[in-house]
């Protein structure tokens, strides 16, 4: 009983700083450096959402809608990114500008959206092409929107690859 008060008391402290996500640990310390204390820097380690794989996880016959969930190996590391949202005031999310990389923004937004963290927090997509403070500083200073045409291609190259590696 005094962990599920303990843990409410903490969920419950006044929002206060800047969380970003990139991909890797390594890119987090970097960027943590360039950025300061106001920003908490997270690595996502990956997607943090992927198909399911204990059955068929493409509709082919529903417009090849696919179905996500959150794989095992990450439950632990999405449920500090949660807690880590519900402290922070605004979110960036930092990955790289590929494919992959939008898509895992937009799977960060999506599974943050999903558990109703977003409501009143302001989440940006941040890109830039190297790793120098310049960069870093001016990616921050202009946020933009999630790609939505980079997210399809990232959809349909995964569902293509899921149906041909499924069976």
């Amino acid at each position: 009983m005094q962990k599920s008060v303990k843990k409410n008391r903490r969920l419950k402290t006044k929002r206060r700083g800047k969380l970003a996500i990139v991909e890797s640990p390594a890119k987090a310390r970097t960027i943590g450096r360039f950025l300061g204390r106001d920003y908490t820097l997270k690595a996502s380690m990956g997607h943090v959402r992927d198909l399911l794989k204990s059955r068929l996880a493409v509709d082919v016959e529903n417009d090849f809608s696919l179905e996500f969930r959150v794989p095992n190996d990450k439950r632990k590391l999405v449920k500090s990114l949660r807690t880590d949202v519900a402290r922070a005031e605004t979110v960036y999310v930092a990955t790289d500008l590929d494919r992959e990389g939008e898509a895992i923004a937009w799977h960060v937004k999506e599974f943050l959206n999903e558990k109703k963290l977003l409501k009143d927090k302001l989440v940006e997509r941040v890109v830039f092409n190297e790793i120098t403070k310049k960069a870093v500083t001016n990616g921050i200073a202009n946020p933009r929107d999630i790609e939505p045409l980079l997210v399809d291609a990232y959809m349909a190259r995964r569902a293509l690859d899921y149906l041909v590696g499924f069976n």
